[in-house]
Parts: structure tokens; C-alpha cells; sequence
């Protein structure tokens, strides 16, 4: 087994950080399969961006957004700041599902704090002036 094998197999992180465009994103490969994590300076950029569209309830004037993405799979996590929540989410349950994504800035436990939908399937609250969002896997994963 060559080295970088043996790196992965514990868990070391392959980063690459693309900047420009308001865009920054970074791609972790780890024991969860591979992450994509994305900062957009605006809801109507990260739209605007081919390659990883932000839902469209996110509002266009929402700042400093931050999207961890499981690149194999379907679960999202999602913060924003702007100054109400989406109108066009609705009151709803909390997700039965804990996150299996992380970031410095995703609460703990956040998931259950959640009191809205958004487009069917993400679950959301707001706190400190900031929107987070989950969106629970939907792919069956290998064991």
C-alpha cells in the first residue's frame, strides 16, 4: 500500500480552494465520502453559479452564505444571513434525522431546532440574524 493510500484510509483531507467570482470552494474527501463546501457573497451569486445552484428560496439579497454539500449523496448543510427568514417556507416539524455534515459555524444539534420547510425537503430556523438549513440524505448509503 503506497503512502497516500494509507492517508486516506485514516481519514486525511484533500483541499482545493477556488476563488473568484464571489465563489470559494473547497472539496474534503474524508470518511463520510467526499464534501464540497461553498461561500457565495450573495444568494443571487450562488444561484448564478452553474456548477452548484443554491435552492431557489434562499433570497437573492442574502449575504454570506455557506453551503457544505455531500457530493455523494443528497444531505446539505446551509447558512445565511438576511434579515427574516424565506416567506415561502412554512411552519413545520423538526428534521427526524441528525446531520452527518459539519462546519465551525453549523450549531450543534441545530437539525432539531428546525420549525420550517423550505421546498419540501429543508428543514429551517433562524438565530442571530443568520438562516440555517438541512436537507436529510435520501440516498441509501453502502455499509
Amino acid at each position: 500500500m503506497n503512502t497516500s493510500t494509507k492517508m486516506i484510509g485514516v481519514g486525511a483531507a484533500l483541499v482545493i480552494t477556488l476563488t473568484g467570482c464571489g465563489l470559494k470552494e473547497g472539496i474534503d474527501e474524508n470518511a463520510n465520502g467526499h464534501v464540497k463546501t461553498v461561500d457565495f457573497a450573495s444568494g443571487a451569486a450562488g444561484k448564478a453559479d452553474r456548477d452548484t445552484k443554491l435552492p431557489g428560496w434562499v433570497p437573492d439579497q442574502a449575504q454570506a452564505v455557506t453551503e457544505v454539500i455531500r457530493t455523494t449523496g443528497s444531505e446539505r448543510i446551509l447558512r445565511f444571513t438576511t434579515a427574516n427568514p424565506p416567506p415561502s417556507c412554512v411552519l413545520g416539524a423538526p428534521a427526524k434525522t441528525a446531520a452527518t455534515l459539519t462546519a465551525d459555524w453549523w450549531p450543534r444539534g441545530a437539525e432539531g431546532r428546525t420549525d420550517r420547510i423550505c421546498d419540501q425537503d429543508w428543514h429551517v430556523f433562524a438565530a442571530d440574524g443568520a438562516v440555517f438549513a438541512y436537507k436529510p440524505e435520501t440516498i441509501a448509503q453502502k455499509p
